[in-house]
């Protein structure tokens, strides 16, 4: 260890202290965990022939119902989740991409509503859906959405659809199993990715409400949900009264609403993924919705040709779920981990951020969990600098908050040049720290430029580029 540098001094020539990656620690996948499911599931002829060859659309039934059963214990919904409610999907992803091919149309669907700050890798799979200069950005509020921005933006609309809205889709077919939104609306309600804030429940339910009226599709991205733990937990404190959700989804809320007959489409469905909680790499996702909805998502073309993606990693899931493993590495590994390591970031921010100017824009919560921690900066500091110069002089990553502005968008009212997030789940407890107090020293050294009557440096971008290049 003599060797080893300071704490405190810059490790430029170590691999980069990444604040900005959004991926699961590698040290908590559970490889053992999902060996056990493979080799038993691969060790049963019937089990492997089924799991290697085309499934049927909605997916693997066994791995539905496992799911359905998983997610009524955790929600504790009025009525239990059946299997006919989900679709399995290749992850949230690519289940974004396959409810856009089957519910909207480009010149029928009026806009995308998405709330922002908003996690900036959707907004590529909005355009290929051919919706580039539709996507509107909706800000938040302190309950997690500007409920009153929201509705009058939508009244606009409806006006305008007096004068010229188109009035039937034009690129899609009448389809019995689907039908065209005129509106979506984008979130992600539970410890929002980047912002971690989370919807209130009033606000919840006047989405959905706002939703039916005037024929929205509410896509609620509900990847985060099972991450949670109490915001004073110490070290050393019992896990065990957080074993069930704290706020229903939308979907629960637009399930259990009164006054929702119509098509039976409904008006929201939650998009689901094991890619925080397993792995990215096993692919397995799902969407929940009204029984009508999950088979109209299984009938896009690219599910209806090939069969339900993930077909063979499903029945690995069906197995880590119905033996109560997954569960458990929930339960024992990953919250009591993820709740350390925010921990640990939180107290550096307090320590080292705080007193130059830098703030929590949601910081009294009882209940926080998820990937990240949204910061706002000093007064005049940019993003775009302050996380390039972390990047070359202390070799810290962070992501600006300027990549996750709604690119497009005709108001221009939201920028985000003035906050940054950091994630702490990818990068083990020690660099946490260190990556903190590095991005301390050069806060300091522009606010110390900026006290002498400096401004921002010339040359820096919005970080869209060094973001891309960092999730290749």
């Amino acid at each position: 260890m003599g060797n080893a540098p300071p704490p405190d001094e810059p490790l430029l020539n170590a691999d980069p202290i990444n604040l900005m990656r959004g991926w699961p620690s590698k040290s908590l996948l559970p490889a053992n965990l999902i060996c056990n499911a493979a080799n038993q599931a691969l060790a049963d002829p019937t089990t492997a022939a089924t799991g290697l060859l085309y499934g049927p659309d909605p997916g693997y039934q066994p791995c539905r119902s496992a799911i359905a059963a998983w997610l009524t214990s955790f929600y504790l919904p009025k009525n239990p989740i059946s299997s006919e409610r989900i679709c399995i999907t290749g992850g949230a992803s690519q289940n974004l991409g396959s409810l856009l091919s089957v519910y909207t149309d480009p010149s029928y669907t009026r806009n995308i509503w998405i709330v922002a700050p908003a996690y900036m890798l959707a907004f590529r799979v909005f355009e290929d859906a051919g919706f580039a200069g539709k996507m509107r950005a909706v800000p938040e509020d302190e309950e997690g959405i500007d409920l009153s921005y929201l509705h009058e933006e939508l009244k606009k609309s409806k006006d305008m659809d007096k004068e010229n809205g188109q009035e039937v889709p034009r690129y899609k077919l009448n389809r019995p199993w689907a039908k065209i939104y005129k509106h979506i609306i984008y979130c992600v309600p539970t410890f929002a990715n980047p912002s971690s804030r989370t919807m209130s429940l009033a606000h919840r339910t006047e989405l959905v409400k706002m939703a039916r009226a005037h024929d929205a599709l509410i896509i609620s991205d509900d990847v985060y949900d099972f991450l949670q733990w109490p915001a004073d937990l110490q070290e050393g404190q019992s896990l065990k009264t957080m074993k069930t959700a704290h706020l229903p989804r939308l979907v629960d809320i637009d399930r259990e609403l009164d006054g929702n007959a119509g098509d039976g489409f409904g008006n929201t469905c939650s998009n689901g993924s094991f890619s925080k909680i397993v792995g990215p790499g096993v692919r397995v996702g799902w969407v929940e919705g009204t029984e009508k909805f999950a088979y109209g998502v299984s009938q896009c073309g690219t599910t209806a040709s090939g069969g339900a993606p993930s077909q063979l990693t499903s029945t690995y899931i069906t197995l880590l779920l119905t033996s109560g493993a997954l569960t458990n590495h929930i339960q024992f590994i990953l919250r009591p981990a993820y709740a350390l390591r925010y921990r640990i970031l939180l107290e550096a921010i307090t320590t080292h951020l705080v007193p130059l100017g830098f703030s929590l824009p949601q910081p009294n919560r009882k209940v926080v969990g998820g990937y990240f921690v949204w910061l706002s900066l000093p007064p005049k500091m940019s993003a775009a600098e302050l996380t390039q110069r972390c990047r070359e002089e202390e070799n810290v990553i962070v992501a600006p908050g300027t990549i996750f502005e709604v690119p497009g968008d005709r108001e221009g009212r939201l920028g985000f040049d003035g906050h940054v997030r950091l994630c702490f789940a990818w990068e083990e407890e020690i660099n946490l720290a260190r990556g903190v107090r590095g991005m301390a020293r050069v806060a300091g050294a522009m606010l110390e430029e900026l006290s002498r009557g400096g401004g921002s440096a010339p040359g820096f971008g919005d970080g869209r580029e060094m973001v891309m290049n960092e999730f290749k």
